[in-house]
Protein backbone atom coordinates (compact mmCIF):
# COMPACT_ATOMS: atom_id res chain seq x y z
CA UNK A 1 0.00 0.00 0.00
CA UNK A 2 1.44 3.59 -1.08
CA UNK A 3 0.09 5.05 2.33
CA UNK A 4 2.30 3.24 4.26
CA UNK A 5 5.39 3.08 1.96
CA UNK A 6 5.32 7.22 1.98
CA UNK A 7 4.59 7.44 5.50
CA UNK A 8 6.97 5.19 6.98
CA UNK A 9 9.90 6.58 4.40
CA UNK A 10 9.00 10.20 5.56
CA UNK A 11 9.31 9.04 9.23
CA UNK A 12 12.94 7.23 8.67
CA UNK A 13 14.02 10.71 6.92
CA UNK A 14 12.39 12.39 10.17
CA UNK A 15 14.01 9.97 12.24
CA UNK A 16 17.63 10.42 10.98
CA UNK A 17 17.14 14.39 10.50
CA UNK A 18 15.92 15.29 14.31
CA UNK A 19 18.80 12.13 15.64
CA UNK A 20 21.19 14.31 13.89
CA UNK A 21 20.09 17.64 15.41
CA UNK A 22 20.40 16.03 18.83
CA UNK A 23 23.62 14.95 18.37
CA UNK A 24 25.62 17.89 16.57
CA UNK A 25 23.21 20.77 17.43
CA UNK A 26 22.61 20.46 20.81
CA UNK A 27 25.59 21.19 22.61
CA UNK A 28 26.15 21.80 26.35
CA UNK A 29 24.71 20.78 30.06
CA UNK A 30 21.58 23.02 29.45
CA UNK A 31 20.11 20.88 26.32
CA UNK A 32 20.85 17.52 28.42
CA UNK A 33 16.99 16.55 28.79
CA UNK A 34 16.50 17.73 25.40
CA UNK A 35 18.67 15.39 23.84
CA UNK A 36 17.59 12.72 25.52
CA UNK A 37 14.14 13.77 24.70
CA UNK A 38 15.01 13.84 20.68
CA UNK A 39 17.21 10.90 20.99
CA UNK A 40 14.59 8.90 22.30
CA UNK A 41 12.00 9.81 19.71
CA UNK A 42 14.00 9.44 17.04
CA UNK A 43 14.62 5.94 18.39
CA UNK A 44 11.25 4.82 18.17
CA UNK A 45 10.07 6.66 15.36
CA UNK A 46 12.95 4.64 13.29
CA UNK A 47 12.28 1.45 14.79
CA UNK A 48 8.26 2.59 13.77
CA UNK A 49 9.03 4.07 10.62
CA UNK A 50 10.69 0.56 9.72
CA UNK A 51 6.95 -0.89 11.02
CA UNK A 52 5.20 1.05 8.73
CA UNK A 53 7.43 -0.42 5.88
CA UNK A 54 6.47 -3.87 6.43
CA UNK A 55 2.69 -2.72 7.12
CA UNK A 56 3.46 -1.21 3.47
CA UNK A 57 4.92 -4.69 1.97
CA UNK A 58 2.65 -6.91 4.09
CA UNK A 59 -0.59 -5.08 2.29
CA UNK A 60 0.46 -5.68 -1.03
CA UNK A 61 0.03 -9.58 -0.41
CA UNK A 62 -2.95 -9.73 2.65
CA UNK A 63 -6.35 -10.10 1.52
CA UNK A 64 -9.82 -9.90 3.55
CA UNK A 65 -9.62 -9.43 7.34
CA UNK A 66 -5.41 -9.72 7.14
CA UNK A 67 -5.14 -6.62 5.27
CA UNK A 68 -8.05 -4.79 7.42
CA UNK A 69 -5.67 -5.18 10.62
CA UNK A 70 -2.51 -4.15 8.81
CA UNK A 71 -4.18 -0.75 8.21
CA UNK A 72 -5.22 -0.77 12.12
CA UNK A 73 -1.95 -1.34 12.70
CA UNK A 74 -0.47 1.19 10.57
CA UNK A 75 -2.92 3.99 11.62
CA UNK A 76 -2.38 2.88 15.44
CA UNK A 77 1.98 3.07 14.75
CA UNK A 78 0.83 6.33 13.03
CA UNK A 79 -0.95 7.55 16.80
CA UNK A 80 1.74 6.47 18.08
CA UNK A 81 4.60 8.54 15.94
CA UNK A 82 2.77 12.00 16.34
CA UNK A 83 1.92 11.00 20.50
CA UNK A 84 4.85 9.52 21.62
CA UNK A 85 8.15 10.90 19.38
CA UNK A 86 5.74 14.30 18.45
CA UNK A 87 4.96 14.72 21.91
CA UNK A 88 8.80 14.30 22.95
CA UNK A 89 10.08 15.96 19.85
CA UNK A 90 7.77 19.57 21.10
CA UNK A 91 8.61 18.74 25.03
CA UNK A 92 12.81 18.88 24.01
CA UNK A 93 12.05 21.79 20.99
CA UNK A 94 9.24 24.25 22.61
CA UNK A 95 9.53 23.23 26.06
CA UNK A 96 6.10 22.10 26.79
CA UNK A 97 6.66 19.58 29.33
CA UNK A 98 2.83 19.84 29.77
CA UNK A 99 2.85 17.15 26.59
CA UNK A 100 4.02 14.33 29.03
CA UNK A 101 1.15 13.21 29.46
CA UNK A 102 0.26 12.36 26.14
CA UNK A 103 3.51 10.82 25.12
CA UNK A 104 2.48 7.27 27.27
CA UNK A 105 -0.80 7.22 25.53
CA UNK A 106 1.41 7.59 21.84
CA UNK A 107 3.08 4.21 23.61
CA UNK A 108 0.16 2.47 23.81
CA UNK A 109 -1.17 3.01 20.39
CA UNK A 110 2.47 1.58 19.73
CA UNK A 111 1.52 -1.26 21.29
CA UNK A 112 -1.73 -1.22 19.73
CA UNK A 113 0.08 -1.66 16.56
CA UNK A 114 2.14 -4.21 17.24
CA UNK A 115 -0.77 -6.22 18.28
CA UNK A 116 -2.79 -5.74 15.33
CA UNK A 117 0.38 -6.10 13.07
CA UNK A 118 0.89 -9.37 15.07
CA UNK A 119 -3.19 -10.28 14.34
CA UNK A 120 -2.59 -9.74 10.72
CA UNK A 121 0.01 -11.97 10.97
CA UNK A 122 -2.27 -15.02 12.19
CA UNK A 123 -5.20 -14.36 9.93
CA UNK A 124 -2.86 -13.83 7.07
CA UNK A 125 -1.22 -16.81 7.73
CA UNK A 126 -4.16 -18.77 8.49
CA UNK A 127 -5.61 -17.93 5.27
CA UNK A 128 -2.26 -19.00 3.46
CA UNK A 129 -2.09 -22.27 5.46
CA UNK A 130 -5.84 -22.90 4.23
CA UNK A 131 -4.87 -21.94 0.55
CA UNK A 132 -1.69 -23.95 0.34
CA UNK A 133 -3.22 -27.28 1.88
CA UNK A 134 -6.05 -26.99 -0.59
CA UNK A 135 -3.97 -25.96 -3.50
CA UNK A 136 -1.25 -28.93 -3.05
CA UNK A 137 -3.39 -31.75 -1.88
CA UNK A 138 -6.95 -31.46 -3.55
CA UNK A 139 -8.68 -30.30 -0.67
CA UNK A 140 -7.78 -32.39 1.60
CA UNK A 141 -5.88 -30.33 4.01
CA UNK A 142 -4.47 -32.97 5.91
CA UNK A 143 -1.88 -34.79 3.24
CA UNK A 144 0.06 -31.40 2.92
CA UNK A 145 0.32 -30.42 6.86
CA UNK A 146 3.92 -29.74 7.82
CA UNK A 147 5.16 -28.95 3.98
CA UNK A 148 4.16 -25.54 4.12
Amino acid sequence: MRLWLCVGAANGFIAVAIGAFAAHGLEGEAWQSARQWLETGAQYQMAHALALLAVAVLSCRAEGAARRWLAVAGWCVLAGLVLFSGGLFVMALAGVTGLGAVVPVGGLAFLAGWAALFYAGLRHMTTSAKDRNSTHSGGDGDKDIGNG
